[in-house]
């Protein structure tokens, strides 16, 4: 009788389980699937290396491609550094005491701050204060500041993740705590923290509100030649042509829409590819 009703249970639990997963994938493969529906007709050769024309109307999305990869590079290049060194410090060096747990809940809540909200405080900061200009330099810092939470609450996990014998047999043999920390830590962290920066990345592609007021324009059909340079940007420009510009073609817009899913997800398997590719180098 206890063996039927645990079989009862199981089963009852994996179809729990199976039936959530579903209930998670199928709404993005459906998403997945509307868009390629409605948009793979826009996607030609010259919509993805032409400029835009006629108000977005007609041409194509190329400056916007390429805006959106340098903003993404900046915000790589400006968090990544400061955010792993706080992972380090935060998990290697930090004494357990209030002010570490302060500032843990601090950088926890940060990552619940509304993006408009970022968009405000770069432009109070980095356009007004220290005169950077609607640029590409302030839209990067601003959407640095945002993914710093990610990025840090990554580094320190995957940190803290690394079996304390490592650090233990190392120690024991005469290494210094910093060697340690780079020699036998931070490269069995490795996977966790690329992960972390690139998801962080991948976040900060599909952000509009605050690249909105530090920077980024609709109609830009020229590259950026300076980080002091306004810019275009994918999901600004698919928020202008779905919402103001009268007459837009919608496959047009599910186009744009469709090649910034495309973005996200092409870094997205960057980091699972570069997950597995550290672990292999590990065993």
């Amino acid at each position: 009788m206890k063996t039927s009703s645990r079989l009862v249970s199981q089963r009852f639990a994996f179809g729990a389980l199976i039936t959530a997963t579903v209930i998670v994938v199928l709404p993005v493969l459906l998403i997945i699937a509307y868009m390629l529906i409605n948009g793979a007709g826009a996607i030609t050769w010259d919509f993805l290396t032409q400029p835009p024309s006629q108000a977005g109307k007609a041409g194509g999305i190329f400056p916007a491609i390429v805006g959106t990869f340098y903003l993404m590079l900046g915000t790589l290049i400006f968090a990544l550094p400061i955010g792993v060194l706080a992972g380090i410090y935060l998990s290697e060096y930090a004494r357990d005491n209030w002010l570490t747990k302060l500032i843990n809940m601090a950088i926890l809540n940060l990552a619940g701050v509304p993006s408009i909200v970022f968009g405000l405080f770069g432009l109070g900061l980095f356009v007004l204060a220290l005169r950077f200009g609607m640029s590409l330099l302030a839209a990067s810092l601003t959407l640095a500041c945002q993914a710093l939470a990610m990025t840090i609450t990554t580094s320190r996990e995957a940190i803290m993740a690394v079996p304390r014998e490592y650090r233990e047999g190392s120690l024991a043999i005469g290494v210094t705590k910093w060697q340690t920390t780079r020699h036998v830590v931070l490269p069995q962290a490795l996977p966790g923290i690329i992960t972390g920066a690139i998801l962080a990345m991948s976040r900060a592609a599909g952000e509009t509100a605050p690249i909105l007021v530090v920077g980024a324009a609709f109609f830009l059909p020229k590259l950026p030649t300076s980080l002091f340079d306004q810019f275009m940007a994918l999901p600004y420009h698919l928020y202008t042509v779905s919402a103001h510009v009268p007459g837009m073609s919608k496959s047009t817009i599910w186009g744009v829409a469709l090649v910034l899913l495309a973005v996200v997800l092409s870094f997205n398997i960057l980091a699972t590819l570069i997950r597995l590719r550290s672990r292999q180098r590990r065993t």
